[in-house]
């Protein structure tokens, strides 16, 4: 199965608006109790959070996952940090290129790949206001041309 394929939970969208996206990654997370299944239950926002790597690991802080309603107090900290699962030639490779100035790990998507959460990470490079704007202007463009050739074609 090619990189980023399951069943897809959940995807952010802004990383993809505010940052150019150099290289992704495929990672476990580590998960506790209750939180697969609020997890599977699409209760979560990858909105505003960010990888870091601390002590030659990966963590994903600020990705928030509902507590799950039948877990009672075996629920967990919705905005807990949580390790990613990689091999340590991609963490090595990430380390290296993070140093850079202007590159961060953005978390692009969660997903189910045989029974598993997995996680794609991709190594960003943030975008300037005038890079938004032109990727704006571009959208517009092919939207226009689509309705354009739409709208032909009923004729």
């Amino acid at each position: 199965m090619p990189k980023g394929e399951g069943k897809t939970i959940t995807q952010n969208k802004k990383a993809y608006h505010d940052y150019f996206i150099e290289e992704t990654y495929e990672a476990g997370i580590v998960l506790q109790g209750t939180e697969i299944k609020a997890l599977r239950a699409g209760r979560v926002n990858l909105k505003d959070s960010y990888a870091k790597i601390l002590n030659g690991e990966v963590f994903l802080i600020g990705m928030h996952i509902s507590p799950y309603e039948q877990g009672n107090r075996y629920n967990h900290d919705p905005e807990r940090t949580r390790k990613l699962l990689l091999h340590r030639k991609q963490i090595n490779k990430l380390i290296g290129e993070t140093k850079e100035i202007g590159y961060s790990i953005v978390p692009l998507k969660i997903y189910l790949k045989n029974g598993y959460a997995k996680i794609l990470i991709g190594l960003a490079k943030g975008k300037k206001k005038y890079d938004k704007r032109e990727d704006l202007k571009q959208k517009e463009a092919k939207r226009d041309i689509e309705r354009a050739f739409r709208d032909r074609q009923k004729m």
